[in-house]
């Protein structure tokens, strides 16, 4: 074996460029004929006076001698030498299907390459069913584009992280490019990012036909829309990117840039739209340019949480005539009266009243659970045990010899601790007492006192509000319960599928990074639907922990012969993993059974 320099000449533009080739010298009758065995690609970096010793390690890798490593054999050489035997190995022809008897060692075997393959196998039936890469040839982008985006779709599935956490995972851990035959030296790092920007470019079209693919899929309605944001955060100033801004941040990020994704939804949990906003979007001011962006369909029902549901946009709603379901913005509590209960899927009762507003023309669905009475109960106590501990740590103080006494810094301290009470404050009558000279608080005394119709006087109500005032109190609270599928979806994104945080630093990468989260969503959400219709609920934790256990090896034996037997082949699913491959009707030995003897 050797390394050759090859010259090549770019039709187009004339331009030359040198790429690499592994070749071996055979004798074929009185003839010798070199034969390419492998691309190395043009980044192949290893410098040329080590190529010799790469071959000579390659050899023995290929014969059964790997286990004879050389003591001063650079780290580099081994490293390349173990990457191309297993390249060798992948490029091999499939094992026929008849009986194949050979005598080996069996105390030579061993077992090398061990690549992950379960989640790639999935996610890679996933966009089939999509029809995801035949849309991007339509689009114009070429074989390697394409690639690289589904890499990079299956990479966030099988192991979140940032682009080059994905590029580490591909060349280190996975067997996706054996799958997709794909040979990842002949490109480099940059061929992931482009492959992003292309994404972005078509984003519209994309979403589009992948939402058209899961109604035809699973012969959906598209009448119920819910929609709501979220943002996550940058590591990094990210000072080159309009759109990252300081804001509120849900993940209690407030010292980080922010980034803003708002998504629209069907009933069913797929993706309809998703839009890449400011950190400092404001929920209520998004939801027009949403909507018209999506072209929602007339009549379709919206389905929103009350930080969205101002009077503006329901009128905005009722004008371009949507129908709509929020939780009502409104700041008493009204407990619902009479008997009339709606049973949870957990099981509970949850008691409701509904009342009508002809004028208006619309409903409002008083509503109490217990379940949610006991949450907020714990919760309330919880800050009010916080706020009540504080305000006897300052009236200690006014003891010790060194507290604090002047009234405008304890003034100040009460400011500091109501702002930070999450709202229990306001139950509570604070009293100061000073001296005569006014110089000194001698004082401090509390009383609690409930504001009715607050959430600790009536923990676990909620009121709902519709334009269907046609619909029963059961069908009313049961649609909306649907936004519990959209608080899913946005805790899948962050937790599962690696939508935080962002290191970019270039904005189209940055809504690269979003939207490619999204797309992993769209395959996850397909396949859990899937094997829900099998009897297989789970979360995607936890069914990629079941199918990361699947791996593909290389089993390598010592004939009698003297030769070496190579054979490549995905290790036999256990149970729960034949379980998910046998419900979603796919090959259980991904990538076949590939045979070489070298």
């Amino acid at each position: 074996m050797y390394i050759r320099r090859v010259t090549t000449r770019r039709t187009a533009s004339g331009e030359t460029y040198h790429s690499y080739r592994l070749v071996e010298s055979r004798r074929e009758g009185g003839r010798v004929r070199q034969v390419a065995l492998l691309n190395l690609g043009r980044h192949f970096d290893l410098p040329a006076a080590l190529w010799p010793g790469l071959c000579a390690r390659l050899e023995q890798l290929l014969g059964h001698q790997g286990i004879l490593l050389p003591v001063d054999l650079p780290e580099a050489v081994e490293t390349h030498a173990q990457a191309l035997a297993a390249r060798l190995v992948a490029r091999a022809p499939a094992a026929a299907g008849t009986a194949e008897f050979v005598e080996v060692d069996v105390n030579s075997v061993e077992l090398v390459q061990p690549r992950s393959v379960g989640v790639e196998h999935v996610g890679l039936h996933a966009l089939a069913q999509l029809e995801l890469e035949p849309l991007l040839a339509s689009l114009g982008l070429n074989a390697i584009t394409r690639a690289m985006i589904l890499i990079q779709i299956v990479g966030r599935m099988a192991a979140p992280g940032s682009e080059l956490a994905t590029w580490n995972w591909l060349n280190d851990a996975s067997a996706l490019p054996e799958l997709l035959d794909l040979s990842l030296p002949d490109l480099s790092i940059m061929r992931l990012y482009r492959a992003a920007d292309a994404l972005v470019k078509h984003q519209g079209a994309i979403e589009a036909h992948l939402f058209g693919r899961v109604r035809d899929l699973f012969g959906l309605e598209a009448t119920v829309t819910l929609y709501d944001l979220t943002n996550t955060y940058f590591e990094g100033a990210a000072a080159a990117i309009p759109k990252a801004r300081r804001g509120h941040s849900k993940e209690k990020r407030g010292d980080c840039p922010l980034l803003t994704l708002g998504l629209v939804l069907d009933a069913s949990g797929f993706v309809r739209r998703s839009r890449v906003l400011a950190g400092n979007a404001v929920e209520c001011r998004t939801l027009e340019g949403m909507l018209k962006n999506l072209e929602a369909p007339a009549g379709a029902l919206v389905v929103m949480d009350r930080g969205i549901a101002t009077e503006a946009n329901l009128a905005w709603l009722r004008e371009q005539g949507y129908r709509y379901l929020v939780v009502s913005r409104e700041r008493a509590r009204t407990m619902p009266q009479g008997e009339t209960t709606v049973t949870t899927a957990g099981g509970d009762t949850v008691r409701v009243e509904k009342v009508l507003d002809e004028a208006a023309g619309e409903v409002r669905l008083y509503c109490h659970s217990p379940a949610r009475a006991l949450k907020e109960t714990g919760i309330n106590q919880r800050f009010c045990d916080r706020f009540e501990a504080s305000l006897q740590k300052l009236a200690d103080g006014l003891a010790r010899a060194r507290g604090a006494r002047r009234p405008e810094l304890i003034h100040e301290r009460i400011g500091k601790l109501k702002q930070a009470s999450f709202g229990v404050a306001q139950h509570y009558a604070i009293r100061i007492e000073t001296n005569p000279e006014k110089t000194e608080v001698t004082r401090l005394a509390w009383e609690k006192r409930p504001v009715a119709g607050t959430m600790l006087t009536d923990p676990g109500v909620y009121c709902l509000r519709s334009n269907e005032t046609g619909w029963s109190e059961e069908q009313l609270w049961r649609t909306y319960m649907m936004l519990t599928d959209l608080e899913a979806v946005f805790r899948s994104l962050k937790s599962e599928l690696g939508l935080r945080p962002v290191y970019h630093l270039k904005a189209e990468r940055a809504d690269g990074h979003l939207f490619i989260s999204v797309l992993a969503y769209q395959c996850v959400q397909l396949i859990r639907r899937q094997l829900k219709a099998k009897g297989i609920d789970q979360r995607w934790t936890g069914l990629r922990e079941t199918l990361s256990v699947q791996r593909r090896v290389t089993a390598r034996f010592a004939q009698k012969d003297g030769r070496t037997l190579h054979v490549r082949k995905a290790t036999q699913p256990e149970p729960k993993l034949k379980a998910i491959y046998d419900a979603l009707g796919v090959n259980p030995l991904p990538g076949g059974t590939k045979k070489m003897v070298a």
